[in-house]
């Protein structure tokens, strides 16, 4: 379907961030990659630019990255950014959809795309983040809530990661209104299927061939608890002397963890790998386990990536069960149970001898709703649904 001139459909996603190793990135990246760009034209409007492969691959795909200040600069001026975000729109469209990605500040925008009168808009919802809401100071809590009682009123669509980030920004009730859906964000998995040589990695990271690695990707921000990571990892050092641990990813803890690190004594088996473009490389040839104790996930889509590769997966029982694809190499544990039973489980995970191989893993999340193309087929039918109505 295009517009009625014939033109593609115009959309155009919103984010804080577009910056290298994020989840939601490189999920819209592989959409970018797979529809139809004849019929579908997406632009990205964010608020923070990071030179990023991502960045590159939105630009030779055709679409365009339009840099809009962060509301944070406004934020005793906040029409001046309403302003100044309306007359993007309307520089760079028109727009037909407008694709929101900036969590509870959804409603807030797509109040500002009505006013300029577009019609279809969108929130989506990567994220519950109930748990640390309620860590918030009042005003912050106030308002959060006020952002989020913007969503009904001006979203014509709502989407969600999972079950649990569907009802955390559309309520509880959220099956009983046909406007709001789960969308399970399909990955492109190709690249586990590449031949890794594991000694050339090791070699590379500076660990030893004969190591057991304990792998974890992700931002190293609160949410991802990194330091009961290293509590857990130092109990895993009385069990396993051979014990390393990699931290793929980059974030404003950086130094706290570092700190952490020195006082476990665990600098010499701790190994910092930045933001990475070979996550799977990583998984494939260094990881024996993949460590996932988040506060709190929206989904988690680099645990989908875990399982394509055959790992373990020794995970939080908070991350949604939708990211449950291969259940031989997935065992939840309660945050409330102390780093030694985390490590106990890593280490008998490690000396199980696996149900399933690393191809017939990728094989089952490839036939999962977290397939690609199964993805960018739903994503389009969303869209042209609702494009339809106008």
């Amino acid at each position: 379907m295009k517009a009625s001139n014939g033109r593609p459909i115009q959309i155009v996603h919103v984010l804080y961030v577009l910056r290298g190793g994020g989840g939601i990135q490189k999920w819209l990246v592989d959409i970018l990659q797979h529809i139809d760009r004849d019929r579908f034209r997406m632009d990205f409007l964010v608020h923070v630019l990071d030179a990023c492969p991502e960045a590159e691959k939105i630009c030779a795909l055709g679409s365009r990255i339009i840099l809009c200040p962060h509301p944070k600069k406004y934020v005793w001026q906040p029409w001046l950014y309403d302003r100044t975000f309306k007359g993007i729109l309307q520089k760079y469209g028109p727009y037909d959809i407008i694709h929101s990605h900036t969590a509870h500040f959804n409603g807030y925008i797509l109040r500002l795309a009505k006013q300029i009168g577009l019609p279809v808009r969108i929130a989506h919802s990567h994220n519950d983040t109930t748990s640390s809401d309620a860590r918030e100071g009042l005003f912050r809590r106030s308002y959060i809530a006020w952002t989020k009682s913007l969503i009904p009123k001006y979203a014509t669509i709502g989407l969600g990661a999972s079950r649990k980030a569907t009802a955390y920004m559309f309520g509880s009730a959220w099956e009983d209104n046909p406007r709001y859906q789960t969308l399970y964000c399909g990955l492109d998995l190709n690249s586990f299927r590449n031949p890794v040589e594991p000694t050339e990695v090791r070699t590379e990271l500076g660990i030893p061939a004969d190591a057991f690695v304990i792998g974890h990707v992700g931002r190293l921000v609160e949410q991802k608890n990194h330091l009961f990571m290293l509590e857990i990892a130092a109990e895993v050092a009385k069990l396993q002397p051979k014990m390393h641990m990699l931290l793929v990813g980059d974030g404003e803890l950086r130094p706290n963890i570092k700190q952490k690190v020195a006082q476990l004594d665990l600098s010499d088996r701790v190994i910092f790998a930045g933001v990475r473009y070979d996550v799977h490389r990583l998984m494939l040839g260094a990881m024996d386990v993949f460590l996932f104790p988040s506060l709190y996930e929206g989904l988690g889509l680099v645990l989908i990536e875990a399982q394509a590769a055959g790992l373990p997966c020794i995970l939080s029982d908070v991350v949604p069960e939708e990211a449950d694809i291969v259940k031989p190499l997935i065992q939840r544990i309660s945050l409330s149970k102390s780093a030694s039973n985390w490590a106990k489980a890593i280490v008998d995970a490690r000396n199980s001898s696996s149900a399933i191989t690393q191809s017939e893993a990728l094989a089952a999340v490839e036939n999962s709703h977290f397939n690609i193309k199964m993805g960018v087929k739903n994503l389009i039918d969303i869209y042209e649904s609702n494009f339809s109505t106008l």
